[in-house]
């Protein structure tokens, strides 16, 4: 059985719930080991604000970096069907053929820091008619003025938010926006087992 995903506790979790969020999307509750939570949960978190103040800056893309090659290195250890793959910079876009688009028609996830007002992690779970079906753990009711942010509540096991692949794209600090490309940031997650070979994938254009 597979749970919903779920929100963040505070204004600053939103890194580590959007893994977790990552793990219950590929895997069964049965099939997650107690460590995977435990081991995100003590490597996140990590960064300092203004103040000196531990978490209140997130998570930092070190804890990210370091976290994509803790769960492969799990995975090969107790045989845990996962897979990581740390995107950065200009490789961080969703367009014909790129490393998330592909990612996403082969049944796997992304973890993306882009803009809610400041930066922020989300989980992109899927893409349909220039669109990015996400599921952001920062917990809304207002619709958005925006018209290419929709809010939808009736995939709990999936996603919250419909947002357009433009917007998504863009360089700027709008909402759902990942900005500069020689700053971006994603984290590719997969359940080997349930991955999709290349041939099986949709062809998908922009």
């Amino acid at each position: 059985m597979k749970n919903p995903l779920g929100y963040q506790t505070t204004e600053y979790d939103c890194g580590p719930t959007t893994i977790i969020n990552a793990i219950r999307h590929l895997f069964r509750r049965e099939d997650i080991y107690p460590e995977v939570l435990k081991s995100i949960m003590l490597y996140s978190l990590d960064a300092y604000d203004s103040k000196g103040e531990s978490g209140k800056s997130g998570t930092s893309t070190m804890a990210m970096l370091f976290l994509s090659s803790w769960l492969n290195q799990f995975g090969q250890v107790k045989h845990f069907p996962i897979h990581c793959d740390f995107l950065s910079g200009k490789e961080v876009t969703v367009s014909q053929n790129s490393k998330i688009t592909v990612a996403l028609q082969q049944g796997g996830v992304v973890v993306v820091r882009l803009m809610y007002g400041v930066w922020h992690y989300a989980l992109l779970t899927g893409i349909k008619d220039n669109n990015i079906y996400l599921f952001d753990p920062y917990y809304r009711t207002r619709p958005f003025k925006e018209t290419d942010i929709k809010l939808i509540t009736t995939q709990p096991n999936k996603a919250n938010r419909v947002v357009s692949v433009d917007r998504l794209n863009d360089i700027g600090a709008g909402y759902y926006m990942m900005g500069d490309a020689d700053t971006r940031e994603a984290v590719i997650l997969f359940n080997t087992d349930t991955r999709k070979t290349p041939d099986r994938s949709i062809e998908y254009f922009i």
